[in-house]
């Protein structure tokens, strides 16, 4: 019963609760006057927080980390699924970048550019906080509990790909519309391996570099270009 109540509780929470923040943080300036390695910590922060919620929520109920992909994975299919994961996203979001420099595309929304780091300091600290707290804490929220959760509830498990994919979309609402169609179907890509292999570390591995290649290389080869 308790058990059930945390597990429904916690879809609430990110199926509900984290895209309304995100939506009420896209609506408020005064965080662009923040400094950026403060964004970056309170980002950071807030996902772990969330992240060991979870964590909780698991250890409380009938769920366990293996069912929520946290399994051993080949050699072999963890790089291969590594490097096809992180390859398409890069080409995708390159190609994005390259639209937005030609004005084909809106550009990004100004809390997304207040994030992306400009010094060297700034780099640092994007991959060594935000990549790799974004690979682990969203892959196990979003292709690890919530994707789960909704493959045992749902009647498919294609229709909990795409809830699942949507909500994460919703979580990046800061972003702007296009932020939330690159999270969404960044989200269902992320998904394939978890529902092939029964893994999630392939789509943490990828996710960790196109994070780490979008905050650190194409982040900032988009703002010179606009600036120029």
């Amino acid at each position: 019963m308790i058990a059930g109540i945390a597990e429904a509780g916690f879809l609430f929470v990110l199926v509900v609760a984290v895209p309304a923040l995100s939506y009420r943080t896209s609506r408020r300036p005064e965080i662009l006057a923040l400094p950026r390695l403060q964004l970056y910590l309170s980002s950071a922060m807030s996902q772990w927080l969330l992240a060991a919620l979870g964590v909780v929520v698991v250890l409380a109920s009938s769920l366990t980390f293996a069912k929520l992909g946290f399994q051993v994975v080949s050699p072999a299919s963890f790089f291969f699924w590594t490097a096809l994961l992180s390859g398409v996203s890069l080409a995708a979001l390159g190609l994005v970048v390259g639209l937005e420099q030609r004005g084909c595309l809106p550009p990004e929304p100004e809390l997304v550019r207040a994030l992306i780091p400009q010094t060297r300091r700034e780099k640092f600290w994007a991959v060594l906080v935000i990549a790799p707290t974004a690979a682990v804490c969203e892959e196990f929220l979003y292709r690890g509990f919530l994707l789960g959760e909704l493959s045992q509830r749902l009647p498919s498990v294609a229709l909990a790909v795409a809830l699942s994919s949507v909500v994460f979309g919703l979580a990046h609402t800061y972003q702007g519309l296009s932020g939330i169609a690159r999270a969404a179907l960044l989200g269902a890509l992320l998904s394939i391996p978890v529902i092939r292999l029964g893994t999630v570390f392939p789509s943490m591995a990828a996710h960790f570099l196109i994070d780490a290649v979008a905050l650190v290389w194409l982040g900032p080869m988009m703002l010179k270009k606009r600036r120029q």
